[in-house]
C-alpha cells in the first residue's frame, strides 16, 4: 500500500509542473521529508485551499539530504532547512543546513549553498525577528551529546558558516532515552531579546541574550527552566500575547503553560497537563505544539496514540482539554497552522501521508475535511500565503 502511495504522490507531481495560476484565496505549502537521498527529491510544493483542505500538487525539489525541518524568511525569497544526518561533507557529527532559493513567480526552489550545521542529526532551524541569522538545534551534537548553533543571513540570502555554537552540558535526566543532552528546538522570543532551546536530555530550557547584528549571543548563567525530570523538553511555542509560552515533553507526554518574564529571559510554570485521554495506556511520545492564531487554543500531536490534542487557554494562560482527534496516520511528528487559523496540516511521517482538518475558530475543535496527499516520509509542512504572482 506504501508503493502504491508513494506511486501515485509521483504521478501526481509529474502532472504539475507548469506554474501555479495566482489566487488570492490560495495557499502555498512546502513539506519536508526524511527521503535521504541529495539526489531524490526532497522537498514538495502544494497549494491549499483553505476552503476545503483540498491539496494539489505542484512541484518537487532536490532540497539537500534529509530536509525534515523547514523555515523562510519574511520575504519568501529563501527558504532555509536542516539536513538531519549525523555527517556531512566528510565532517562526523555535523548535519547541514541548506539555503533554497524561491521563485516569486511559481514557487520554485533552487538549491544555493550549503553549511555545516557544526552537530549531528539537526531537527530545528528558526530565523531570528530581524531575519538575519538562522538558528540551528542539534539533536546528536558532538560525541558528548546535543548542540545549538547560529549561521549568520548573508546579504545575497545565503547562510555562512556559524558564528556562534553552544555544547550542552551534563547531568542529564533518568529516563533512558536522556544518555546525552539533546537539543530538539531553538527559536527566539517575540523581542528578539533571547533565543531559548529546549534540550530533551538535560530536561532544561536554556537561554541565549541575542545580538543579531553582530550574530552572536551570550548563554545565560542559569537555564531559563527546568522541566520535571524524564519530562523530556521538545518543543516551546510562545502565546501571540508574548505573556505565556507553552513546552511540550516528549518523554512524559505533557505540555507545560509558562509565564513569561521576557526582561530576565526566564519561564515561571503555571501548570503541566497531559496530552493524553484518560485511559491510554499505550506507548506514546510527544511532539510538535502550536498556538491557533487567536491565542484561545492550543494544539499538540502525540506519537503512538497518533492524534491532536485540543486545549482551551484561559485568561491566566492555563489549558483545559477540548479533544482529541486521530490523525488517520502514524507518527504525526509536526503540523501546522495556516495563517488564518481555518486549516490544520498534520504530516503523519511513518503512514507517507498528510491530513488536512477544518477549525472552528469558536470552540478550538478540529474536523477532517476528507482531504489527504501522499507523501513520502513527511516531516515538516511550512504554510505559507501565496505570493505567486
Amino acid at each position: 500500500m506504501a508503493v502504491a502511495a508513494l506511486a501515485t504522490a509521483t504521478g501526481l507531481l509529474g502532472c504539475a509542473r507548469t506554474a501555479p495560476t495566482s489566487s488570492s484565496a490560495s495557499e502555498l505549502v512546502y513539506i519536508g521529508t526524511n527521503v535521504a537521498s541529495a539526489q531524490e527529491n526532497t522537498i514538495y510544493l502544494y497549494r491549499l485551499n483553505p476552503a476545503t483542505g483540498a491539496l494539489t500538487a505542484v512541484s518537487a525539489y532536490k532540497g539537500g539530504a534529509q530536509p525534515t525541518y523547514l523555515t523562510m524568511d519574511a520575504n519568501h525569497r529563501h527558504l532555509y532547512a536542516v539536513s538531519e544526518t549525523g555527517s556531512f561533507q566528510g565532517q562526523d557529527h555535523s548535519g547541514g543546513v541548506s539555503t533554497l532559493a524561491i521563485d516569486g513567480r511559481t514557487g520554485a526552489l533552487t538549491l544555493l549553498g550549503q553549511q555545516p550545521s557544526t552537530g549531528g542529526s539537526p531537527c530545528y532551524i528558526s530565523l531570528d525577528r530581524t531575519g538575519q541569522n538562522a538558528l540551528v538545534a542539534n539533536y546528536m551534537g558532538s560525541a558528548t551529546g546535543g548542540n545549538v548553533a547560529l549561521l549568520p543571513v548573508l546579504p545575497d540570502g545565503q547562510l555562512g558558516a556559524p558564528t556562534a555554537t553552544d555544547q550542552h552540558q551534563l547531568p542529564v535526566g533518568p529516563h533512558a532515552n536522556q544518555t546525552t543532552p539533546h537539543a530538539h528546538s531553538l527559536l527566539p522570543d517575540p523581542a528578539n531579546r533571547f533565543a531559548f532551546s529546549a534540550d530533551l536530555g538535560t530536561d532544561k530550557v536554556y537561554a541565549y541574550r541575542l545580538d543579531a547584528a553582530q550574530h552572536s549571543w551570550q548563554l545565560m548563567p542559569a537555564p531559563a527552566f527546568a522541566a520535571k525530570p524524564g519530562a523530556g523538553p521538545r518543543h516551546l511555542t510562545f502565546h501571540p500575547n508574548g505573556r505565556f509560552a507553552y513546552l511540550v515533553n516528549e518523554l512524559n507526554s505533557t505540555v507545560t503553560a509558562l509565564a513569561y518574564d521576557a526582561t530576565a529571559g526566564t519561564f515561571r510554570e503555571l501548570q503541566t497537563v497531559t496530552t493524553l485521554p484518560v485511559g491510554f495506556s499505550g506507548d506514546n511520545s510527544g511532539a510538535d505544539v502550536h498556538v491557533a492564531p487567536n491565542g484561545r487554543f492550543l494544539y499538540t500531536s502525540n506519537r503512538g496514540r497518533n492524534s491532536i490534542a485540543v486545549f482551551a487557554i484561559a485568561a491566566d494562560g492555563q489549558l483545559s482539554p477540548v479533544q482529541d482527534v486521530d490523525t488517520q496516520g502514524k507518527t504525526p511528528r509536526n503540523f501546522s497552522l495556516d495563517a488564518s487559523g481555518r486549516v490544520l496540516l498534520v504530516a503523519n511521517q511513518n503512514s507517507n501521508n498528510v491530513f488536512t482538518y477544518q477549525v472552528d475558530k469558536q470552540t478550538g475543535k478540529l474536523t477532517p475535511t476528507g482531504q489527504h496527499i501522499d507523501v513520502p516520509s513527511p516531516m515538516f509542512v511550512e504554510v505559507v500565503p501565496d505570493f505567486t504572482k
